[in-house]
């Protein structure tokens, strides 16, 4: 499966390109979407006065003018994800939705390596995965 790289940053809505401790890489990225109503240009945020506004809630076609809920625009994307596995170092190409999902208590983008099939995530602003507490058991370590 050969995926399609991206051209130019605006045919896409996310990009990302990170390491992965301790030998893994991801290259992450979803397309902009064509639009539903006219099939003539690609759906994206809205652009007022030349700058887009990206906390806007809807995606909107430069085209024809048709916006579309941004949740409902969202859950028909797909993140196209290639990679290094950072556990078997098995490399590979994937796709996963364009939800995040809760891995090792953050959200992110989580696919499953096709060789070792271990869980991988994207973290969300590259927030390190949390560290699991040790338990304590009442009684031992008390004075």
């Amino acid at each position: 499966m050969s995926l399609k790289q991206p051209e130019s940053m605006e045919e896409v809505i996310y990009f990302t390109r990170r390491t992965l401790e301790p030998k893994g890489r991801v290259v992450a990225w979803t397309f902009k979407q064509e639009c539903s109503k006219c099939k003539k240009a690609l759906m994206g945020k809205p652009v007022d006065k030349g700058k887009v506004k990206i906390r806007a809630t809807e995606y909107v076609c430069p085209e024809c003018g048709y916006s579309e809920d941004k949740k409902e625009h969202e859950d028909k994307a797909e993140v196209f994800v290639e990679y290094t596995c950072p556990f078997c170092e098995h490399s590979g190409e994937t796709t996963t939705p364009f939800k995040r999902k809760t891995w090792q208590g953050r959200p992110a983008y989580v696919f499953i390596c096709d060789s070792c099939k271990e869980k991988i995530g994207i973290t969300k602003r590259m927030a390190a995965p949390k560290k699991k507490k040790e338990k304590k058991i009442p009684g031992l370590d008390d004075d």
